[in-house]
């Protein structure tokens, strides 16, 4: 089980078949716009750390998270997005702050905020053509009284470009911390 705030999150059993009537999402503040991720591609749901920022870094890459003495990079949602420049950062660094770890624990994504876990019905759910949004990233939308959400694909929001320059600085940092101790 992972928190959203004080909440648990309930994994689904390993093993049991996807839900056809009704699906889990984490509904998501991204620099104020609402989004979504299915439930079964995150794997924990973390307060913001401190995250140790490369001078190599920039872009959306906002630091590696140490999760048991192994780097895990964490790309900001907002900036990856375009949705946050680097003046509006600051002043979005004091909100409270969460790290999404994918399924695999490869790659956080740090949000503003985890808002809810909600059930959506299929009939809620509207497909996206992969060709309207950028690699895809964009794979539904949930229709609710307030207007769409957009639904996420994570293993759609980086492309195999910026992938394997994560990569890179994973290994390097990795390389680093173990030259470390083995001091």
């Amino acid at each position: 089980m992972s928190d959203v705030g004080s909440r648990p999150v309930p994994a689904r059993p390993q093993g049991s078949p996807p839900l056809s009537e009704t699906s889990a999402f984490l509904l998501l503040d991204v620099a104020g716009v609402a989004c979504a991720l299915a439930r079964t591609s995150v794997s924990e749901v973390l307060p913001l750390p401190d995250l140790h920022a490369p001078p190599a870094g920039g872009g959306p890459f906002a630091g590696f998270l140490n999760l048991g003495g192994r780097p895990v990079p964490v790309v900001d949602l907002a900036r990856l997005l375009g949705l946050r420049t680097d003046a509006a950062r600051r002043d979005a660094e004091e909100a409270y702050r969460h790290i999404l770890l994918d399924a695999p624990r490869g790659i956080g994504f740090l949000v503003d905020r985890v808002e809810d876990l909600i059930t959506v019905e299929a009939a809620a759910l509207r497909p996206v053509a992969a060709e309207r949004t950028l690699n895809g990233c964009v794979v539904a939308e949930i229709a609710r009284d307030d207007g769409l959400v957009h639904v996420l694909g994570l293993a759609h929001l980086l492309t195999a470009e910026e992938r394997a320059r994560l990569s890179a600085l994973t290994d390097a940092a990795a390389e680093r911390l173990a030259a470390l101790s083995a001091v």
